[in-house]
Formats: C-alpha cells, sequence, structure tokens
C-alpha cells in the first residue's frame, strides 16, 4: 500500500493506455509503473507464556490423593492459581505422580 506524497492519501492503481499507474483520488498525482514488484512479510509471531510457570513449577509442589484419569494412578502434585478474577475461586492444577504418565489436568 502506497500513499501520495502530496496529500498523503492512499493511492490505487488503475490501467491508463494499456499501463498500469498510482492515481490518487484527491489530487492530480500520477506514477506510471514500470515494473512488477511483489514483497511478502509475515507478521511476528507472539510468544506464547505457559501459565503455570513451566516445568519449574512444578518441582517444588505437594501431593495429594487425586486419582489420575489416564493411568488411574493414585497420587497427584497440585498447585492452585488464581486463573481468573479476584472474586472467583482458584483453579487447581493437578499432574499425575507417575513419571511415565505426566498427565496434567484441572479442576
Amino acid at each position: 500500500m502506497l500513499f501520495c506524497p502530496t496529500c498523503s492519501s492512499v493511492l490505487i492503481v488503475e490501467e491508463y493506455s494499456g499501463h498500469l499507474r498510482q492515481k490518487c483520488r484527491n489530487c492530480p498525482y500520477n506514477f506510471n509503473i514500470s515494473k512488477r514488484s511483489t514483497k511478502k512479510s509475515f507478521p511476528k509471531l507472539k510468544e506464547i507464556d505457559d501459565v503455570l510457570g513451566g516445568a519449574a513449577a512444578w518441582e517444588n509442589v505437594d501431593a495429594t490423593d487425586e486419582k489420575c484419569p489416564v493411568c488411574e494412578h493414585p497420587r497427584a502434585y497440585f498447585m492452585q492459581i488464581q486463573t481468573r478474577s479476584a472474586d472467583e475461586p482458584m483453579t487447581t492444577f493437578y499432574k499425575c505422580c507417575n513419571q511415565t504418565c505426566g498427565h496434567l489436568w484441572r479442576e
């Protein structure tokens, strides 16, 4: 997207006498297009923050008697995090104590 150097309006592309040109709708500025040019640009992706704090967040947590829904191991690590507004209850996150499973779920 290009802008007019005279009035800063957006230039439109039109065909004129078999050629393409960029024309301003608000002033008499015209620019003949001599060659085709394209430019691809990709937006920078946002980095996703780990809500639970990553693997280090599970290092010093307590375990409780909670059955894993995947492997049915009887114990799970847990932590509580305030994910919504202050007047809402905290969300409890669980991680299976079974090292081969490691399933994460929330209550």
